[in-house]
């Protein structure tokens, strides 16, 4: 297994066009990050992705600030979490942490741009991982996982998905595993897609399926103590009056993962959980595929449901729901968008109750260039008002559209053809990593959509940028799902295909995370 490490470059000026702007004054939103920790993916458990404190990066800085690349053994297809002045190694460190797509996880120091050390899952054959199983559709499809871990609130852990399906506990001080618990029966076929979140004492974790959608799995959360890593509970969107962690082929359903990139999202109000399903079944029942779902916050019992009137074609046509997280805008509004293109307005008192809710949306509105939202929202307070801030690329369209919520409607701000992953607002500013080949992390005025500046960066996938403590970090790079054709598919007029040939072995690549700094 390959745990080397090393920095490619520091100290170089990033090239930037960087425009001084006079930005509205800021306000703290409830449930914002503020200090100098980023200790869960979008900073709080409402998944905000704002970061409210204050920061030295400026409008009138951002352009000049410094790139640090920092190797890792794998890429980092997902987001980083950030802890200041903890203990590792018997010193204080700023350390960002982030999780492999071979289920690595890392820490970094943010100052020197090194690797502290890094936990690898015992056991787990990354190889076979890389060479991935074969499906139906013939092609092989890898085991790997895009999570984000989760800091618990006395600072001394984290914890983090691994690929072959398990949770682990992480002492900060010296990478060592405290517990690791399975939160799937069939870690191949059930993945571990989406950030883990830490509540109130409890590590909350959903998981998917993999590309291709090869059964059998069911989109599930289980909850796990922090302390002891005994799994509490399970909710499971397909054949939901088990509350078990299921054998996924003991289930005559399948699918409905939930895979948005932030997770499942805590209402702070209520404590409750809410998230978005994929495509699978539904009969509003038991099964409840591209669903909108509210869960009590021990995720033991569902207080509240909701779907579009046209579930079915959302499931036939694969455009899943699931694809995204709700936006928790205030006063119980909540904006929930899809592969469909469009982005719902609905309401607690819509979704509350047991019973099936569809339709009867507050308002509708595009995804920026139609397409399919496969990233998070960000949600900010910004000189008084609620801001909304979505990104989406590729699949159909992209860009970036900012709304304000007034008298509970969205109402369109600017829009921008600049295309990307999760969005991230700090300061007055919307960061945007745009994935291209090469790609950029982009910065544009967060009430007016204009460019401020554009830092260059590497190609990616769903990495996931943060903004903390007067650094940003990004990683960059990804494995592909998908692996080798392996063969012929299909035979022809003189006899049945051959046997399909085992896939070469794939090196595994390097991970690339960036950290930039003040001059």
């Amino acid at each position: 297994m390959r745990t080397f490490h090393r920095i490619l470059s520091t100290g170089a000026a990033v090239a930037a066009c960087a425009v001084a702007l006079t930005m509205p004054g800021l306000a703290m939103s409830a449930g914002a990050a503020s200090g100098a920790d980023w200790p869960t993916f979008g900073g709080d458990t409402s998944r905000s992705n704002a970061n409210m404190a204050p920061t030295k990066i400026t409008p009138a800085n951002v352009g000049s600030m410094v790139r640090m690349q920092v190797q890792v053994s794998a890429p980092i297809d997902a987001g980083l979490i950030y802890l200041k002045g903890v203990q590792v190694n018997g010193a204080s460190h700023d350390v960002f942490f982030g999780t492999t797509n071979l289920g690595r996880t890392v820490a970094i120091d943010a100052a020197a741009g090194k690797v502290l050390w890094e936990y690898a899952p015992p056991g787990f054959d990354e190889a076979a991982a890389m060479t991935g199983a074969r499906i139906p559709m013939g092609i092989n499809v890898k085991q790997i996982t895009n999570s984000t871990p989760v800091a618990d609130d006395n600072r001394q852990y984290i914890y983090a998905a691994d690929a072959d399906g398990k949770v682990t506990k992480i002492a900060i001080a010296d990478g060592k595993a405290v517990w690791s618990t399975a939160i799937t029966k069939m870690p191949n076929f059930e993945k571990m897609d989406s950030p883990l979140s830490f509540v109130n004492g409890k590590v909350i974790v959903p998981t998917a399926g993999y590309v291709g959608d090869t059964p059998p799995y069911q989109g599930h959360i289980a909850v796990l103590d922090a302390k002891t890593g005994k799994l509490e509970s399970v909710w499971n969107s397909l054949c939901s009056d088990r509350h078990e962690l299921l054998d996924p082929k003991s289930c005559e359903q399948g699918q409905s993962a939930i895979w948005g990139r932030a997770g499942i999202v805590h209402d702070p109000a209520t404590g409750n959980l809410l998230f978005a399903t994929g495509n699978g079944p539904y009969d509003g029942k038991t099964n409840w595929g591209d669903s909108l779902i509210m869960l009590d916050p021990t995720a033991s019992k569902m207080l509240g449901n909701w779907t579009t009137t046209n579930n079915a074609e959302l499931n036939q046509k694969d455009l899943d729901m699931g694809s995204t997280t709700p936006a928790l805008l205030g006063d119980g509004y909540m904006a929930q968008g899809g592969k469909d293109g469009t982005i719902r307005l609905v309401t607690m008192d819509l979704i509350k109750g047991t019973e099936p809710h569809q339709g009867n949306e507050v308002q509708i509105v595009e995804v920026p260039g139609k397409g399919q939202m496969l990233t998070a929202p960000a949600v900010a307070k910004v000189g008084g008002k609620t801001w909304l801030y979505v990104s989406a690329s590729g699949r159909g369209g992209g860009g970036t559209t900012a709304w304000t919520f007034d008298n509970h409607k969205l109402n369109e701000a600017w829009k921008s053809t600049v295309a990307g992953t999760t969005p991230f607002y700090a300061n007055g500013m919307v960061f945007i990593f745009s994935p291209g080949n090469p790609g950029k992390l982009n910065v544009l005025n967060a009430t007016t959509g204009a460019s401020v500046a554009a830092l260059e960066a590497g190609s990616g996938h769903w990495n996931s940028l943060i903004v903390a403590d007067n650094r940003i970090a990004l990683p960059e790079g990804a494995i592909s799902g998908f692996g080798g054709m392996g063969g012929r598919r299909g035979g022809g007029p003189g006899g049945p295909a051959p046997a399909p040939a085992a896939p070469a072995a794939e090196p595994i690549p390097a991970g690339i995370v960036n950290i930039w700094h003040l001059p």
